[in-house]
């Protein structure tokens, strides 16, 4: 949970990694004491694969980005606006990096303990909750959103069956209307809308 919350001072390593998603190239930076540091995991990527790109929106919140890969992805992909917020300090520095490496456009990165400093509502919110940071902090993530969503906005997420993904569907749906969008080698990732 350190690596989400403590901003420690591990020793920085950046690695750079190329790679394909949907059909296009991406590089991103990677370091030390962030999500995923040895490249995108296979539950950003399902997310990305699965989501109704015609249906992403103007305006999108990334919401615990990480080293960026939703919000970039989305940027480049469908040139939706995109604010991404994390509370590590480190994986912000990095999706600064990887904005300019991808040469995005109308994207910021900011700091945001889950929704703190969040003002704005947004078509779409996409997340990969933090697992490793406890229910407490997934459950503020994915059932507040509704309240930085705009009317017909939705929000997508990635979770895992042995992470609790069951459960978390029950509680999603006394709030929202859940799509299980696909399952695949325990990942289950949802569309959420109200």
């Amino acid at each position: 949970m350190g690596q989400y919350f403590t901003n420690q001072k591990l020793p920085s390593n950046i690695k750079k990694h190329s790679c394909v998603v949907l059909g296009h190239k991406f590089s991103f930076f990677t370091d030390n004491g962030v999500f995923s540091k040895d490249g995108i995991d296979f539950g950003s990527r399902l997310l990305l694969e699965f989501i109704p790109l015609d249906g992403v929106g103007a305006n999108v919140l990334d919401m615990g980005c990480g080293y960026g890969v939703l919000g970039i992805v989305l940027n480049k992909l469908t040139s939706a606006s995109i604010d991404m917020v994390d509370v590590n300090l480190r994986a912000m520095h990095l999706a600064k990096m990887n904005l300019e490496e991808n040469g995005c456009n109308n994207c910021k990165v900011f700091e945001s303990n889950c929704y703190t400093n969040i003002t704005s509502k947004y078509d779409t919110i996409i997340t990969n909750p933090p697992i490793r940071a406890g229910k407490k902090v997934v459950y503020d993530i994915v059932m507040n959103a509704k309240e930085y969503l705009n009317e017909d906005g939705t929000l997508f997420l990635v979770i895992r069956k042995e992470q609790g993904a069951k459960s978390l569907i029950f509680d999603l749906e006394k709030i929202y209307n859940v799509n299980i969008l696909t399952k695949k080698k325990g990942f289950f990732i949802l569309k959420c809308t109200f």
